[in-house]
């Protein structure tokens, strides 16, 4: 009994992964993975991770986050779901594509169509 056991403790523990230790005031990016955005019709264009956001409660498999106001989820997730949150470098110039404002709306300035899906209409712009 006890060599089978030892056994199924050796295969389990073969699969587990160690566990990030998460502290209150930690940083935190949250996964876009099972979030619904209604304004982004493309999941393939969605960002991986979204946010800062600082714990506030730890759990061993949860932690609690303040989210921003203007989304709607709940305050406790997984820790699967959530990464630590890497400071940009300094020094390392972010160039951002600069908007035009087109009727009261600010948009992109697209200067050429690299490629287009017929199925669904995509473009892949430059």
């Amino acid at each position: 009994m006890r060599k089978v056991q030892e056994e199924m403790k050796r295969q389990v523990d073969r699969r587990q992964r160690e566990f990030k230790v998460w502290k209150k005031g930690d940083k935190v990016i949250l996964s876009t993975k099972n979030l619904v955005f209604e304004k982004r019709l493309v999941k393939k264009l969605t960002e991986r991770y979204v946010g800062s956001y600082i714990v506030e409660v730890v759990s061993k498999n949860v932690v609690k986050i303040k989210p921003l106001k203007t989304m709607r989820i709940h305050l406790v997730v997984n820790v699967s779901q959530v990464v630590r949150y890497r400071e940009p470098v300094k020094g390392k110039k972010v160039e951002k594509p600069k908007l035009i404002e087109v009727d009261g709306i600010e948009e992109w300035k697209v200067e050429k169509i690299l490629n287009k899906s017929i199925r669904i209409i995509k473009y892949l712009v430059y």
